[in-house]
């Protein structure tokens, strides 16, 4: 919460037009002069390396398109310390527009305006332009600005959060919310952006935390500055609240039309499809190179990635984070497909507490707004540990594993190398309900590597001879040759095909082209008799 107060812009002048054309007249004034950003508040905002909200407006939404919602709305506080302080807007301004010619509704504070602290006006507007969005299922897209509640308005200003709160949490799963982070959020204001699908930060001027830094040393003793307690790069890397970090307003703006260019207007239709320059039978030499055939030797799952989608183009999701799981946004055949893969060059693409749970969202999300998906398996398994168990692995594994089996989406798996134990069930394994699974020539899919396999089934054995590191590799070798040849699962029907890796691109996009009506009902009124 705050009481902080910037010096607000002017009030609009007042007047007494005689006519319509004066009234008119009057109009564009008082529009032109809520409008304005030259003025001493608005280089106030630059000064602290910040866009205008009316600026941001520019750069989100297509040339000419925005609509202002409410732009004269003032507060009816009756406090001391706002007397006579009633800017039009109230400091958040509302409406909608278009991004890739598809319409959006939008909100962003305005810092140079109380803060962009809210209170009971400002909320009604948010809450309205939210309201919208959900009826007109169309995006929602929020700029965050703003110092908190406006103390000044008391109760009603915690109640205007209340009520974001809950249209967040109606809008879920409904339309796509995104939350961009282009000032402080602190408090409850931060828990809003929590609800939202996908929330960007740039760095050094934007940071979200619950308690401030002189709360926390208060409290705690710990003595830490608004960047190491709340700043994007730690929302980024270290605590997976922000999904993408970026070092200009312009960048994360530019991200953020990328993004929706991905996504559907709402979970009751399908992402959008867009002709493709990028032949779906393109053959994919350069992943024989990419993976190594040995399966402990690390490699970069996004070059595997970038060669299989259309034009190598894809959007990464929480790139920072929990970076031995990769989740992104890319194109196959022009559809937009959504992608996770083990990444074996960080921790070997081990499943753990964190991973997870960044699989779990993604692909909940995905199976909310139609968005197929294709997962990439090379992994070794869930991480072993004390940390990792009294952490709650099997609480969060168990999120990934329901994630996938309630996905209705079209779902390809392709296993790269290593499938072993609990973690290649997980990773939308054929018997949890993928569509299609592939493997390439190189899989081993199995209940555990066969040295960890040998040590266990032989220990004896292996213990009583003369030579037990020898005899460990003959009888791992043995059980690689019996059990983990790359045609055991698909022998016993648990894999599809075994495909060429050169043919990846053509085979997934083929399984997606058929699979692109799963899900659309099919009720029938009765069975036809025989004739």
């Amino acid at each position: 919460m705050t009481a902080l107060i910037q010096t607000p812009v002017a009030e609009p002048f007042a007047c007494t037009p005689d006519s319509i054309a004066d009234r008119v007249g009057d109009l564009h004034r008082r529009r032109a002069h809520v409008r304005c950003i030259d003025d001493p508040s608005s280089e106030r905002q630059h000064e602290r390396g910040k866009l205008t909200v009316r600026e941001r407006l520019e750069l989100l939404l297509d040339p000419g398109t925005f609509h202002e919602l409410e732009m004269f709305r003032q507060h009816r506080a009756e406090s001391a310390s706002l007397a006579g302080r009633r800017p039009a807007t109230d400091g958040v301004v509302t409406g909608y527009g278009k991004v890739h010619g598809r319409s959006v509704f939008v909100y962003g504070h305005d810092f140079r305006l109380f803060g962009g602290s809210l209170g009971e006006a400002h909320a009604q507007k948010i809450h309205r332009v939210m309201d919208l969005a959900i009826q007109a299922g169309a995006p929602l897209i929020a700029l965050n600005d703003g110092a908190g509640a406006r103390i000044q308005e008391g109760v009603t200003a915690l109640a205007g959060y209340g009520g974001i709160f809950v249209r967040n949490t109606e809008a879920s799963g409904r339309v796509p919310q995104l939350s961009l982070m282009l000032g402080p959020c602190a408090g409850g204001a931060a828990y809003s952006p929590a609800l939202t699908d996908f929330v960007f930060m740039v760095e050094s001027t934007s940071q979200m935390f619950v308690t401030g830094p002189d709360v926390v040393g208060t409290v705690t003793g710990e003595k830490v500055d608004v960047e190491s307690l709340g700043g994007a790069r730690v929302h980024a890397t270290m605590s997976g609240v922000a999904h993408r970090s970026y070092e200009s307003e312009e960048a994360c703006l530019e991200d953020a039309r990328y993004l929706l260019g991905f996504l559907p207007q709402n979970s009751s239709e399908q992402p959008p499809c867009y002709a493709s320059t990028d032949p779906v039978d393109r053959p994919n030499h350069r992943l024989l190179d990419i993976v190594p055939a040995e399966a402990s030797t690390a490699y970069d799952v996004l070059a595997v990635i970038e060669e299989i989608v259309d034009d190598g183009e894809y959007l990464e999701i929480h790139p920072g984070w929990s970076r031995n799981l990769v989740t992104c946004f890319a194109r196959i055949g022009g559809r937009t497909v959504g992608i996770v893969a083990n990444q074996p060059i960080h921790r070997a693409g081990v499943l753990d507490l964190e991973s997870s749970q960044k699989g779990a969202g993604f692909v909940q999300f995905c199976d909310s707004f139609n968005i197929p998906l294709l997962t990439l398996v090379d992994v070794p398994g869930f991480m072993p540990g004390v940390d990792q168990e009294h952490g709650g692995i099997i609480r969060h594994g168990a999120k990934l594993l329901s994630a996938y089996c309630q996905a209705t989406v079209p779902r390809v798996s392709l296993v790269l190398r290593k499938a072993y134990g609990g973690a290649y069930i997980v990773m939308d394994s054929r018997s949890i309900g993928a569509d299609f699974c592939f493997a390439w020539p190189s899989n081993e899919i199995a209940v555990m590597g066969a040295e960890a396999a040998a040590r266990v089934i032989y220990r004896r054995e292996i213990a009583g001879c003369a030579n037990p590191a020898a005899e460990e590799r003959a009888r791992a070798a043995a059980f690689r040759d019996e059990l983990m040849h790359p045609y055991y699962a698909a022998e016993r029907g648990l894999v599809d095909d075994v495909i060429d890796p050169v043919e990846t691109r053509a085979t997934v996009a083929a399984a997606f082209e058929v699979l692109a009506a799963k899900g659309e009902r099919r009720n029938r009124k009765h069975v036809n008799l025989p004739r």
